[in-house]
């Protein structure tokens, strides 16, 4: 670990998981998906980025492409959207062959408390965190048995899916749904040699967090971390890179805190 206030930064990759085809849902911007593109890229894969702003994509693919070449593809997908979902899935493999491992870390978070939160704020919040993932899991998990080789999918949960917080009922619950679908994703598909996996991040910022969240709620969030700071998203997108790797091999329907919040 860095000494305090030292800089942080990333392991070198070691390919772990060199040759192996990676899609990763949400990875526009400067989130935990692109940095779980980067850090896959870095560890030898070949990767399809996918987001519903494509201009924001476009950005990530050319920012990418430029230090890894050709093994950066993208297309537009919005979670919501199950066409939208089947095509990314044939589109990566009509990219790249197959697919060996697909992160699904598009989520949508707000705060609101169930005395004034709405039904739509509620639907929302579910359909893209839980229901997209659902829908995510399902193309990947069918294109995975199709191949006949195995394959890897690591979904994006929060430490919401156990703890309570004042005004996140609804992705609390969402996130509480992606675990337990986790679980039982992960039982379906044992037989075909398939492992689904997710992590539970307590706080990573980014820019686009400290836009939607206050620096005071930041701070005092931050506060509870063991470490006294908040993650990095590429130390997320590590952990997520071990669920997709082969060093994970006998681990599956887990859900790995990615936290250093006090016990």
């Amino acid at each position: 670990m860095a000494a305090p206030g030292a800089a942080m930064v990333p392991p070198a990759g070691r390919d772990l998981l060199a040759g192996k085809v990676v899609v990763v849902t949400a990875a526009a911007g400067t989130g935990i998906g692109s940095a779980a593109a980067r850090r896959c890229l870095e560890e030898g894969a070949l990767v399809v980025v996918s987001d519903s702003h494509a201009r924001r994509l476009a950005a990530t693919r050319d920012e990418l492409a430029g230090g890894y070449g050709d093994r950066v593809w993208s297309v537009p997908c919005d979670v919501t959207d199950e066409a939208a979902v089947e095509a990314l899935v044939a589109g990566a493999v009509a990219q790249f062959g197959r697919i060996d491992v697909f992160i699904s870390n598009a989520g949508l978070g707000g705060t609101s408390s169930v005395l004034e939160m709405t039904d739509e704020q509620w639907l929302r919040v579910l359909d893209v965190t839980l229901t997209g993932t659902f829908r995510c899991n399902r193309a990947a998990l069918r294109q995975m048995v199709a191949q006949g080789h195995g394959g890897a999918v690591v979904n994006n949960a929060s430490v919401l899916g156990w703890r309570a917080q004042p005004g996140q009922a609804h992705y609390a619950a969402a996130k509480a749904g992606v675990m337990a679908l986790t679980r039982c994703a992960a039982l379906d598909v044992a037989e075909h040699g398939i492992r689904v996996n997710a992590v539970a991040p307590s706080l990573a910022t980014h820019p686009f967090l400290a836009k939607v969240t206050s620096e005071e709620l930041l701070a005092e969030l931050a506060g509870r971390e063991a470490f006294g700071r908040a993650a990095q998203p590429w130390e997320v997108a590590n952990v997520m890179v071990f669920l997709a790797s082969d060093y994970a091999s006998y681990l599956t329907g887990e859900v790995v805190s990615v936290s250093s919040q006090h016990a």
